[in-house]
């Protein structure tokens, strides 16, 4: 039951990541095409199209891919492919929340800047390059690494539940008319807490070799999160 659901939740997040690249890749043919006609509709399309559709699946994608790094042994911050990923995917949410929405409201306007398909432009080439880091996962671990400390797999309920809360946004953007990761990021928030403190918990037992825990183990290879 654990690995089946573990294998949905990385399905989940490799289709909503296809949905999220393939839908800035729309989002920047039609900023280019509103900027190179001055047709005020390709920038309303835009906005639907970002939305109602980009939004959720970004979120959703983000959201998977957290839930996966930190249900697994990979961690957010054992390994550098994970940790450049995490960064890169705070980042584009930020900007595409608070800086690309407010510029396609604007451009429908009438006011258009030119850093629209820059910023769209960036989206893409970054999600592109975060497809790559799940693939070659470069640079080996990072200094917050302890290799004597083995980081389990979370329970097949964790992830049955971390399948169950983009739902149930997706469920509150219809009820409230706008996209937002309410669940999402409550629930990260709180499941970093609860995990950090399960990992000072193992540090201390780590960190006295021979005590009742039993001997420490090596850190096994990880079932990959993308």
């Amino acid at each position: 039951m654990q690995k089946r659901a573990r294998t949905l939740l990385v399905w989940l997040h490799v289709v909503t990541s296809v949905g999220w690249l393939s839908q800035a890749v729309a989002l920047l043919a039609l900023v280019l095409y509103g900027m190179k006609t001055s047709d005020v509709k390709a920038f309303e399309m835009a906005r639907v199209l970002d939305h109602q559709v980009l939004a959720i699946m970004a979120n959703t994608s983000a959201f998977t891919g957290m839930a996966l790094s930190a249900t697994t042994p990979w961690g957010w911050f054992r390994h550098w492919w994970v940790l450049a990923k995490f960064g890169i995917t705070v980042s584009q949410l930020y900007i595409g929340i608070f800086i690309l929405s407010d510029n396609l409201q604007a451009a429908t306007e009438g006011r258009v800047t030119a850093w629209m398909p820059v910023g769209t432009g960036l989206m893409v080439g970054a999600i592109a390059f975060q497809t790559w880091l799940s693939v070659a996962k470069p640079w080996g671990r990072t200094p917050w690494a302890d290799p004597k400390i083995k980081v389990p797999t979370a329970s097949a309920t964790t992830f049955v539940l971390a399948l169950a809360i983009p739902a149930g946004d997706f469920a509150i953007s219809l009820w409230t008319g706008r996209p937002m990761p309410f669940l999402m990021l409550i629930t990260v928030v709180a499941y970093s807490i609860r995990r950090a403190a399960k990992g000072r918990s193992r540090s201390s037992g780590a960190s006295g070799r021979g005590n009742a825990a039993g001997p420490v183990r090596r850190d096994a290879a990880a079932p990959s999160p993308r």
